[in-house]
């Protein structure tokens, strides 16, 4: 496993994290045991995947919870990003961490993300940069930022604040958010990419009869129709040596400026896949392939995520 610096906090990540919304979150994902979930944290970990992205509101805070038993004995090996959200104000920030420093049995969090705020947040502003700060030193919190999902709430972000680290909407078909990574590798701040399989999509196990459950029932059958028709256009990343899910995510990890990327995990088979990805870079050619197309067919016309 490749590692990178988290921006210029001076933290040690995996390039391949591990995205926790999946672990006791059944209604949006399925049924996974305890034994389950503390099996795959622990094989990622052997195979030297050390960032964690977790959230409060992911199963209700059970994934936190099984993140915390997970990390029993091994705290000193992981890092640990989580997120405070929907409430912004100082109080609901220091009661919501306390909460996670229970529930991932630690003292402290190395990471954590005003998680998708409304864009007024963004500016510096709020009561809750300071608070932070304060946070930071002492020594609840190594670093803070935000999670958004476009380079307008990047680069708010950027310019007004002293956030050290950005978690950001980015893939094959969500590519607007780059338009920012310049500034923010300039400015020190480390990016985590979220969604990068696309709910899914770019695992390639999709097609436009597929039915989805939960949080992807959000997605009309217009848009089923039209993801498996972007999927067909790109089927010329994969081959022997190389499936969709590494395709897609060393995609992402081709930008330096990307410091870790977050695919979900439901079982040991994709963990594996995710984890691969590190094995090999993505050739220049193939990536400038990657960008015409976003550009051709999904700048001006994006789909919904």
């Amino acid at each position: 496993m490749e590692t990178r610096i988290l921006g210029s906090t001076g933290i040690k990540v995996s390039e391949v994290g591990f995205g926790a919304w999946q672990l006791g979150n059944a209604k949006d994902w399925g049924n996974m045991s305890e034994q389950e979930a503390i099996f795959l944290v622990h094989t990622a970990i052997d195979q030297g995947c050390n960032f964690f992205d977790t959230a409060p509101n992911y199963g209700g805070g059970k994934s936190e919870e099984l993140l915390g038993k997970a990390f029993i004995g091994k705290r000193d090996q992981v890092v640990v990003n989580t997120k405070v959200g929907k409430d912004f104000s100082p109080t609901q920030l220091k009661k919501s961490l306390e909460t996670s420093l229970k529930r991932l049995q630690t003292d402290y969090i190395d990471t954590i993300l005003l998680h998708n705020p409304p864009f007024e947040y963004l500016n510096g502003e709020s009561p809750i940069y300071a608070e932070l700060e304060n946070l930071k030193k002492d020594g609840k919190i190594r670093a803070y930022g935000a999670s958004v999902d476009s380079s307008k709430e990047m680069l708010e972000v950027i310019q007004n604040t002293n956030s050290q680290v950005l978690e950001v909407l980015f893939n094959i078909f969500h590519q607007e958010t780059a338009a920012a990574f310049p500034m923010a590798k300039e400015r020190g701040i480390g990016i985590i990419a979220k969604v990068p399989l696309d709910s899914g999509w770019l695992s390639g196990k999709y097609n436009a009869n597929s039915q989805f459950e939960g949080i992807r029932s959000r997605w009309s059958d217009e848009i089923i129709h039209r993801r498996f028709d972007l999927l067909k256009q790109i089927n010329y990343v994969t081959n022997e040596d190389q499936n969709m899910v590494q395709a897609a995510l060393r995609f992402i990890l081709s930008y330096d400026a990307v410091s870790t990327v977050i695919p979900g995990v439901k079982n040991e088979q994709q963990l594996f896949d995710n984890l691969s990805a590190s094995d090999q870079k993505m050739s220049s050619e193939m990536k400038k392939q990657l960008q015409t197309f976003w550009q051709k067919e999904l700048k001006n016309d994006p789909v919904p995520w």
